[in-house]
């Protein structure tokens, strides 16, 4: 199956047929409710008049790469492949590569200063059965998260929000984790962390979804009612996915091996 979503272009617009109009999805590109800064203060002081008139030289002077192509703003939920109990809220800034695959970075709040906490790939339902089953268990389902309103994208009409769904709904993605801020808000200490996503009501303590409502403006129980009608087309996850949920999963653990090839 064709993997479909809405265009995107530079500017963060969104291309919808017939009589829908244009309308802003990157969080730079549109107004909405902004989180406040999360957790202790990073260390190192505010930075000097000699650095901010650097950076304002290299904003003006140097092309941002790859950041320019981010254009859509995901906001969701991540667990710890390991401990579900230990749960994030995840903000996305993804841009569409190919038809069938996006990267995202991932921040823990949507303001300038936010922390980089980690990054994550999407793929089609038909890429991902083409993966390896040694691979497939790194990946997440997004159909539950999707349909649960718990996947949203923050200042974007329900009805564009809805045409996006019915794509994403079928989507898989594999998420690091690199910087573990419930444990260190101050720096990115330890290693990285596979992450996972939801699939069941439940699962989600729900004072994260009343915080991220609160916080955005979002309405997630009005999201999943309008999401309803997605639940027939879209299909079961792949079992081997989710690898979380036959008792034991991967995850990342620092150990100390023989270096080879040394100069």
């Amino acid at each position: 199956m064709a993997f479909r979503y809405p265009s995107f272009n530079r500017r963060g617009f969104v291309g919808l047929a017939g009589s829908a109009a244009a309308f802003l999805s990157c969080a730079c590109g549109r107004a909405h409710a902004q989180q406040p800064e999360k957790g202790g203060a990073i260390p190192g002081g505010e930075k000097s008049a000699k650095s901010t008139m650097l950076g304002a030289g290299a904003d003006l002077l140097q092309s941002r790469g790859p950041v320019s192509a981010i254009n859509m703003y995901l906001n969701g939920f991540h667990f710890y492949a390991d401990d579900m109990g230990r749960q994030i809220e995840a903000h996305h800034y993804c841009s569409h590569v190919t038809e069938e695959f996006y990267q995202c970075v991932i921040y823990d709040g949507n303001e300038p200063h936010s922390r980089l906490i980690g990054i994550e790939y999407i793929v089609s339902e038909r890429i991902f059965k083409t993966l390896p089953e040694e691979e497939k268990a790194l990946w997440h389902s997004h159909r539950h998260e999707a349909l649960a309103g718990e996947l949203l994208m923050p200042g974007i009409p329900a009805t564009v929000q809805h045409i996006a769904m019915a794509t994403l709904v079928s989507t898989y993605g594999k998420t690091w984790h690199t910087w573990q801020v419930d444990k260190d808000s101050a720096l990115p200490t330890g290693i990285p962390q596979l992450m996972m996503g939801f699939t069941a009501d439940g699962q989600l303590k729900p004072e994260m979804i009343k915080s991220r409502d609160k916080e955005l403006g979002t309405y997630t129980s009005q999201a999943k009612k309008s999401r309803e009608d997605l639940a027939s087309s879209a299909p079961q996850p792949d079992a081997a996915a989710d690898a979380w949920k036959s008792g034991t999963t991967p995850q990342l653990v620092l150990t100390k091996t023989p270096i080879i090839n040394k100069r």
